[in-house]
């Protein structure tokens, strides 16, 4: 702890040196106030309950004064003069730049300059840019951080929590952004403009927005020469890294295409803060007529207007904006007749009603066609189902239809073979018939014939008179007696114990037949007799031995 006093005598912690540089990173050069008012708004409940504004204002910066001062000393930040109201304004240092870079995660070189002299005449339009981002960013109060005060703090925080939202967060707002119309971005040519304010907020339907702000001191002439400005940068075109000619701010920040294909410019918001000698109620009228040619649609026979190549300008004031917000219908667009919330004010609701229009006609067609292939589809099935009906087989027996898993078994073959013995019937007349062929072997009967003597008096294989499998024709008794091997002595292999004798007969002659042997097919009587072999003439003691 005393380490951390002797680092910071202030006694700021990391979290309120962040708040600057978050603010000052942004906005260039501030208050005190105005960084409590963005970074921490829970505070300016906390110390409502002091006597006066002064006091109030004292307690509820403390920390962020305690944190600009640690950093003062660490060569971060900088005092650059005061408001018209005595506030001292703030500011960063080149070393304060680049660690708010850090904080807020963009490059150096896109950080800007320093705002040295930025209040040796009162900083009144800086102040008023400011204002600007703290009415469209209606920062809220976290509630966590005031859980342990009283109910009635509470319940004034949660009453601006209950407001309508802003637009972004401090790092979607860049101040003094450069728009060359020539030069490019680093070093910016003649002709071209610099944005007071850029919001980018994709996440609040505000992808890009060029804001200007006014105190009322510049005439309605001045204005449209700077938004001539704005023109030329914006029809600028150059080559981008896929060698395509693009927008030179399409190259900076990403808007997503139009659905009809047509490309209208960023919308450019002018903030009047009347401070100046100008009625801005009748600078805006003058100033409509001047750059008419600029943000003029074409009537599209659909019932919207075209803003191709035009720019959406929406003219709102600083205390309006205060009040509402960016969700009050305070903003007016140049053409229209009635005042809008910021989206509306900024878009194009005549076009997304006829989009939406559209989508849902498509939504129908799609609904029609699905409905049409089902419909298409149903009489397919049904077509396919009565003709697969007409061709499910009959049962010969009780001529009732197969069923499913019936008609699959009894079509079922293998090698071309059917595999089903009944094909032609159905499971139970399958089943009656099977119980009423001849019994198998082993099987007892109600009336059975009497045993043979001879098969009374030995073990029986068949204790009941066989029949063959092929024929079901009972056996004979020799033949019974042929394939019976009985009691202890040795009896010959039967080749054929399942068949009758006809059917054994029958099968040996097929595959004699179908395996025919070469040398069984010349009977014994057409073999020639062997030629004698001759004998050697008689002569000589060998013939005798020979003899």
């Amino acid at each position: 702890m005393a380490g951390t006093r002797k680092t910071n005598p202030a006694g700021s912690t990391n979290s309120y040196r962040a708040d600057v540089l978050h603010v000052l990173g942004t906005l260039k050069v501030a208050t005190a106030d105005q960084i409590q008012r963005i970074s921490a708004p829970h505070l300016t409940f906390r110390h409502a309950d002091k006597p006066t504004p002064s006091k109030r204002k004292q307690a509820r910066t403390a920390s962020h004064t305690g944190a600009l001062s640690d950093m003062r000393g660490h060569g971060l930040s900088e005092n650059g003069g005061s408001t018209e109201t005595g506030d001292t304004l703030r500011s960063l240092t080149s070393k304060g730049l680049e660690a708010a870079s850090w904080e807020l995660r963009r490059p150096a070189t896109e950080m800007g300059s320093t705002a040295r002299g930025a209040g040796s005449s009162g900083a009144s339009h800086p102040m008023a840019v400011n204002e600007t981002v703290i009415a469209l960013l209606r920062p809220k109060p976290d509630l966590g951080k005031l859980a342990d005060d009283p109910p009635h703090i509470q319940a004034a925080a949660q009453a601006a929590v209950d407001t309508p939202p802003g637009v972004g967060t401090i790092g979607s707002y860049w101040t003094e952004v450069p728009l060359p119309a020539t030069g490019t971005w680093k070093a910016p040519g003649k002709g071209g403009a610099q944005a007071d304010l850029v919001l980018t907020a994709p996440q609040d339907q505000v992808p890009l927005l060029f804001i200007e702000v006014d105190n009322c001191h510049e005439t309605a002439e001045e204005l449209a020469a700077k938004l001539e400005k704005y023109a030329r940068f914006f029809r600028r075109r150059v080559k981008d890294t896929d060698e395509k000619e693009r927008p030179m701010w399409s190259t900076r920040w990403a808007v997503p295409e139009h659905e009809y294909g047509e490309m209208p410019h960023p919308p450019v918001l002018l903030v009047f803060n009347r401070i100046g000698e100008r009625n801005p109620n009748r600078t805006i009228p003058r100033l409509q007529e001047l750059t008419r040619h600029l943000w003029k649609g074409q009537w599209a026979p659909e019932g919207y207007h075209s803003y191709d190549g035009k720019i959406p300008i929406v003219a709102v004031g600083l205390r309006s904006l205060s009040v509402h917000g960016p969700q009050g219908p305070v903003f007016l667009r140049f053409g229209r007749d009635r005042q809008q919330p910021l989206l509306g004010a900024i878009g194009n609701p005549r076009l997304e009603t006829v989009l939406a229009r559209e989508r849902e006609k498509a939504r129908a067609r799609l609904r029609e066609v699905a409905r049409e292939q089902a419909a298409k589809k149903a009489v397919e099935e049904s077509r396919e189902a009565a003709q697969r009906e007409a061709r499910r087989p009959s049962c010969t027996g009780c001529g009732s239809r197969f069923s499913d898993e019936r008609w699959a078994a009894a079509e079922e073959t293998d090698w071309g073979r059917p595999v089903d013995t009944h094909p032609h019937l159905c499971d139970d007349c399958k089943a009656v018939t099977v119980a009423s062929a001849a019994p198998t072997p082993g099987r007892q009967e109600g009336h059975q014939e009497p045993l043979p003597e001879w098969a009374r008096q030995e073990f029986m294989r068949f204790p009941r008179r066989p029949r063959c499998t092929e024929c079901k024709a009972a056996f004979t008794d020799e033949r019974w007696k042929a394939v019976e091997r009985t009691g202890w002595h040795p009896l010959g292999q039967e080749k054929h114990p399942t068949l009758c004798e006809t059917c054994a007969q029958e099968y040996d002659d097929s595959v004699d037949n179908a395996w025919p042997d070469s040398r069984t097919r010349v009977s014994t009587e057409e073999r020639p007799e062997p030629s004698p072999v001759p004998r050697p003439k008689s002569g000589g003691w060998f013939s005798r031995l020979r003899s």
